[in-house]
């Protein structure tokens, strides 16, 4: 008799796995750059705008006038940078130092336009376009509720009852907040554009 053989039997090789071609991993989108044109662009175009802005409270005029200025180029002045929105919430106050004597009541209207403001550009500062309304109805709101709460508060407080002032601190606050609404979806379009151009590129490298 013959012994049986001890070698194992072959084992069949697996069919070998075809690989599949992973695709290029796309480059993350980058924020652009600030760079020197822009950044001199910024620095002009705030300095510009606080420069208007000490203008309108300096010279003489009618307080609509500066409170429809001193609004609407706080909120412009911020889309230059943050900073420049602060510093021309300040220049509200420069009215004090001025040869014309500002209206009776305004010491009480600059502290609560003013913290409306300050309302305004934080919520700017939290976010991108989205948050532009609720900016807008924290602004109205104390606008509005000044107009029907104030004689009730201090009857000598007329002023925030006046329709020309209501009026006037509304578009003011329109006014800026529409330049703040297209600026930020000019800048979105451009850089949508830019981040397909980049995923295009990567794509055909």
């Amino acid at each position: 008799m013959t012994a049986p053989d001890s070698a194992p039997a072959p084992q069949p090789t697996p069919p070998a796995r075809t690989r599949r071609a992973r695709r290029p991993r796309l480059p993350e989108f980058e924020p652009p750059r600030i760079t020197p044109g822009r950044a001199l662009a910024h620095l002009l175009g705030g300095l510009i705008t606080l420069a208007v802005l000490a203008y309108f409270q300096w010279t003489p005029g009618e307080w609509p006038v500066r409170l429809l200025t001193w609004v609407a180029l706080t909120i412009i002045a911020d889309e230059f940078d943050g900073w420049y929105g602060y510093v021309a919430l300040l220049l509200g106050g420069l009215g004090y130092f001025s040869p014309v004597t500002p209206p009776e009541q305004w010491t009480v209207i600059l502290p609560l336009v003013g913290g409306a403001l300050a309302g305004v550009l934080l919520i700017k500062h939290s976010g991108g376009l989205f948050v532009l309304p609720f900016a807008a109805a924290l602004y109205a709101g104390v606008i509005i509720g000044m107009g029907r709460f104030a004689t009730k508060l201090d009857g000598s407080l007329t002023l925030p009852t006046n329709e020309t002032f209501q009026r006037t601190a509304l578009i003011a606050m329109i006014i800026g907040l529409t330049v703040s609404a297209v600026r930020r979806i000019v800048s979105l379009i451009l850089h949508t554009r830019a981040r397909r151009a980049q995923q295009n590129a990567a794509l055909n490298a």
